[in-house]
């Protein structure tokens, strides 16, 4: 059996064992088009499913608008409030290092196990969610630029 698989299947059991649907119902989709053959599709997913991913998740996001629980009102409201603003300010922050994360894993997929290891770590022992690498890596860039910065690297 390649690495491939053993390493996917450790990671379909530890998501098990943590209780981690979403990583496990990812896992399972990966290794199903790997054991599968789809290799056109296993590729697309690669190239496009973040896109589709951040797509959803928006969409997500909208639906209390469309359904009218969140108004225009409620929105302007979010500015009036110390939770409010603290809440605007980290999503700008977090918008940021999203986007920064982009950047680092397309310019440095190297550094993409090491942040797979951490969000793993991050679900598994801290009932985080697997959004991580995206976010990890942004905050990995923003570290490495203030390294830059201060020439420590």
């Amino acid at each position: 059996m390649s690495t491939e698989y053993i390493t996917l299947i450790a990671v379909l059991i530890l998501s098990l064992v943590g209780h981690n649907m979403t990583v496990v119902y990812a896992t399972a989709i990966v290794l199903a088009l790997k054991v599968l053959g789809l290799t056109g599709a296993l590729n697309a997913l690669g190239s496009q499913g973040l896109n589709w991913g951040i797509i959803i998740l928006t969409a997500a996001i909208l639906v209390p608008v469309a359904n009218g629980t969140i108004t225009i009102h409620n929105m302007m409201e979010s500015f009036k409030t110390q939770p409010g603003i603290v809440a605007v300010i980290a999503g700008l922050l977090a918008a940021v290092a999203g986007g920064s994360g982009v950047t680092l894993l397309s310019d440095t997929p190297d550094i993409i196990p090491a942040l797979i290891i951490g969000t793993m770590a991050g679900v598994l022992l801290f009932h985080g969610v697997a959004v991580g690498p995206l976010i990890a890596g942004g905050f990995t860039y923003f570290v490495l630029y203030l390294l830059k910065i201060f020439s420590l690297r």
